[in-house]
């Protein structure tokens, strides 16, 4: 018996996986990858909060078998917080460009922008269900953690021990900062980016004596 088969889940009787069984357990990850999905999609459309109904029409699959798979809410924010994670690791993996500690932190500023551009719809929905749910805080918690220490590792080590400098920047790097400019500013893209550079370079120069 291969080790593919025998991985997929307890045996039969016989110790060999029926086929039927091994039918049902496919057809149900296909189920659950298009609940998911179909959730992503309707927030990233600008739906904060899409109703079971919703879900299930656009997953192409019944209520009954959204509600199977997600016994609550908690669980199916859990699914779509690892998707969106995973999108964004190739991002935090790629090499900085800039030779200079100054140059990474600037390029911080276009690297984030991508991110939360991604990441907006998602974001704004899950402020949303916060309050109830425990996944979405401690993945907010995680993505404030992990962007937090990737500026402490690239700013010089005396900037980075500067508490208020370095509260200062890490603000204007956050999806807040980036969520006005864009939002209740108007900006584009390009040119809340432009904004930023400009405000952390400021904060990257030496205080004056």
């Amino acid at each position: 018996m291969s080790s593919a088969v025998r991985y997929l889940g307890p045996p039969s009787e016989t110790g060999v996986e029926e086929p039927a069984a091994d039918g049902r357990r496919r057809r149900s990850q296909d189920s659950r990858a298009r609940i998911v999905q179909a959730m992503l999609d309707l927030v990233r459309e600008g739906d904060v909060s899409p109703s079971a109904e919703l879900v299930a029409a656009r997953a192409d699959v019944g209520l009954r078998t959204v509600f199977r798979h997600f016994s609550d809410l908690d669980s199916l924010y859990r699914e779509m917080s690892a998707v969106i994670s995973s999108e964004l690791m190739a991002l935090v993996e790629t090499p900085f460009k800039g030779a200079t500690p100054r140059e990474r932190v600037l390029e911080l500023v276009e690297r984030r922008g991508w991110a939360y551009e991604k990441i907006a719809a998602f974001k704004r929905a899950s402020e949303v269900h916060r309050h109830q749910s425990p996944a979405l805080v401690a993945d907010s918690e995680r993505m404030v953690r992990v962007s937090r220490d990737i500026l402490r590792g690239q700013l010089p080590p005396e900037l980075a021990k500067d508490k208020v400098r370095f509260e200062a920047i890490d603000l204007m790097l956050s999806f807040e900062a980036w969520s006005r400019l864009r939002r209740e500013q108007a900006l584009s893209p390009k040119r809340a980016t432009e904004v930023l550079r400009l405000v952390i370079s400021g904060l990257l120069d030496e205080p004056n004596a």
